[in-house]
């Protein structure tokens, strides 16, 4: 067996008589002799000093093994005799590889320097160990792993030679008195101080001027500052000074006004954060929107646009209730589809109501065709649901917002995209200003009402007077030069143009949420949809009181923000319930005239009339299908 101590695992030729080594065999043949990976007992090749021979059929002394195996996974004993070294199996002295078995990896020629180096000391010649090469290349492992066993002799001679070699000897010889010369020793004195490490803001920090030197930052940070030592400072370095302190001062109000309006943020939407998308990063961008014609020409045999009003068709003056009578609908005489969701919002082309924009679940808005009643184009450019949908003033564009917390502006006729807009919010209701169609304004989930430009995609007026989500933005008093809002918060609030403070202040104790609010064509009152499952009516101008004897009962709305609308005439007051049902009322008497099962599978969520047909209503739901009644 081989081993030079009783401690060594044994590892025995292949004609070694096994029963003298133990029960504990080794394969009695190897499949593949280079396939280090199902190795059994490693052994070291006499040639090469590899550790990865595999020998077959050895045998191995078990306590030994046991022994040598916890020491080559934990080290040496501390107690251990000097020359006693944790040893892998069939190893005499600790010359492997210990990344092999899971260790730090050692240097292989100083194991076995070192081992040289023991042998020749043992037999009486200490040459070696003397020698100034052996001495860099020593990292005894004698005593416990990783330890270097040094004297106080080896400590003050290690000491004295590095002194030496960085200032020279003691009696000042040159080169001829076995020191070293002034540049040799400039030379030693800039290796000691390390090497200069440039960070990427040395030149913020220092200039053109190198960084200081180990040797200069310990003599700094010893030192006085020149403030406290009384020296006055130069006067560049005070405006230096001031400088950057004052770029810190901005930096960090930067920085903490981002935090609070993160915070801020987070504060107003945490009663919602379970129903609204998630915030959006600093780098998102909307998505890249595209549209489908599903018409046959986009211009017909005269040369007319497809969004054209149909030939002979004559356009209604708004709020006019003398155009012509209206009379509540009996049947419903043709059913839209094609959006694959729920409609949440629809719309009628301004004064002919020839076109019906849709805003659908299903992340895109849609146009129909009132007299070929079909779907004309698709607008597709939200990632998530279209909340609110709203035609300008002539019918040739509109706004679409949704719950991706963007607002696009689109071109009716080509599908092409105008402008988009995002102030990181959910938007809730979108109008256009009555007398500038490059002006609209939003209500956002932040409580404020945003009032952009169209053409630079600029804020221009942010009124913030709401404590919840803004629900609904009216026009009143001379189409437009008042504005009034509701909010979750209940309260309405009655706005100047252009003014960011409330002229007026709407509230009450017995107040319900009204996430709907609509003008009636007299342009005299307010109608509200309340969550309290009934409509209520406030008197607009100049006054603007509550009108108890006018409500509206028999639907139900509490949870859904059912749309209202009112007959051109001013007679009839329409509304849906949650339960997909379609009421009549009339307005002047507050009686309900007729109701009707509109839409199955949820709510019908929108109503309106149609301006020029007299006795023509269109209505949409959740089912995703939208109703012409007559």
């Amino acid at each position: 067996a081989a081993g030079g101590s009783s401690s060594s695992a044994v590892v025995a030729a292949p004609n070694a008589p096994k029963s003298a080594l133990g029960a504990v065999q080794g394969p009695s043949s190897l499949h593949d002799p280079s396939d280090s990976t199902s190795a059994f007992v490693r052994a070291i090749d006499a040639v090469s000093g590899s550790t990865s021979r595999i020998e077959a059929d050895a045998g191995v002394d078990e306590d030994a093994f046991a022994r040598n195996r916890n020491a080559f996974q934990r080290g040496a004993h501390a107690n251990a005799r000097i020359g006693e070294v944790a040893l892998a199996p069939g190893d005499t002295t600790r010359e492997i590889a210990r990344n092999d078995y899971g260790q730090a990896r050692r240097n292989y020629a100083v194991l076995n320097a070192l081992a040289d180096a023991k042998a020749a000391a043992a037999e009486g010649d200490m040459s070696v160990l003397k020698s100034r090469d052996f001495d860099f290349e020593r990292h005894t492992v004698d005593g416990q792993r990783g330890v270097n066993v040094t004297t106080e002799e080896e400590i003050a001679r290690d000491g004295n030679k590095r002194r030496i070699d960085v200032y020279g000897a003691a009696d000042g010889g040159g080169p001829g008195a076995g020191g070293l010369s002034r540049r040799q020793r400039r030379r030693a004195a800039r290796e000691a101080d390390g090497p200069l490490v440039h960070d990427p803001d040395d030149e913020l920090a220092h200039g053109v001027w190198a960084p200081p030197s180990a040797s200069e930052r310990a003599l700094a940070e010893d030192a006085v500052p020149m403030i406290e030592s009384g020296v006055e400072l130069d006067p560049r370095i005070v405006k230096e000074r001031e400088r950057i302190a004052e770029r810190d001062r901005i930096r960090g109000i930067a920085e903490s006004e981002e935090n609070e309006k993160e915070k801020f943020d987070r504060m107003v939407e945490r009663k919602l954060s379970h129903l609204l998308p998630p915030r959006l990063k600093e780098d998102s961008e909307a998505i890249e929107p595209s549209t489908v014609f599903h018409g046959t020409e986009e211009v017909d045999y005269r040369g007319r646009s497809w969004t054209a009003p149909p030939s002979g068709s004559r356009p209604a003056e708004p709020f006019d209730t003398e155009d012509h009578a209206c009379y509540v609908p009996k049947k419903c005489v043709h059913r839209f589809t094609g959006h694959e969701k729920g409609v949440h919002r629809i719309r009628l082309s301004p004064r002919t109501g020839h076109l019906i924009l849709s805003a659908g679940l299903d992340h895109t808005c849609k146009v129909w065709s009132v007299e070929k009643k079909c779907c004309m184009r698709t607008y597709t450019g939200h990632a998530a649901a279209v909340r609110d949908v709203q035609f300008n003033n002539d019918g040739t564009k509109f706004l679409s917002a949704s719950f991706d917390r963007y607002l696009r502006l689109w071109d009716v006729e080509s599908g092409k995209v105008l402008g988009t807009y995002t102030n990181r919010r959910v938007p809730y209701v979108v109008k256009f200003y009555p007398h500038d169609d490059n002006t609209f304004v939003v209500g956002c989930s932040d409580n404020k009402i945003v009032a952009y430009d169209a053409t630079t995609g600029e804020i221009t007026q942010e009124y913030d007077h709401h404590l919840a989500a803004v629900n609904t933005i009216t026009f009143v008093e001379d189409n437009g030069t008042k504005m009034v809002t509701s909010s979750d918060d209940k309260k309405v609030l009655v706005w100047e143009w252009d003014i960011g403070v409330p002229i007026k202040y709407i509230s009450d104790p017995t107040m319900h949420s009204m996430p709907v609010v609509t003008m009636h064509p007299s342009l005299r009152y307010l109608v509200c949809q309340s969550l309290d499952n009934r409509i209520c009516v406030f008197q607009a101008g100049d006054r603007y009181a509550a009108q108890r004897k006018k409500n509206f009962r028999g639907h139900n709305t509490a949870g859904y923000a059912c749309d209202i609308s009112c007959s051109p005439d001013g007679r009839f007051v329409t509304s849906g319930d949650s339960g997909g049902r379609v009421f009549f009322w009339d307005f002047k008497r507050s009686r309900v005239l007729q109701k009707y099962a509109a839409h199955a599978k949820g709510p019908a969520i929108g109503t309106a009339w149609h301006p020029v047909e007299p006795s023509t209503v269109f209505t949409c739901g959740w089912d995703g299908v939208i109703k012409m009644w007559q």
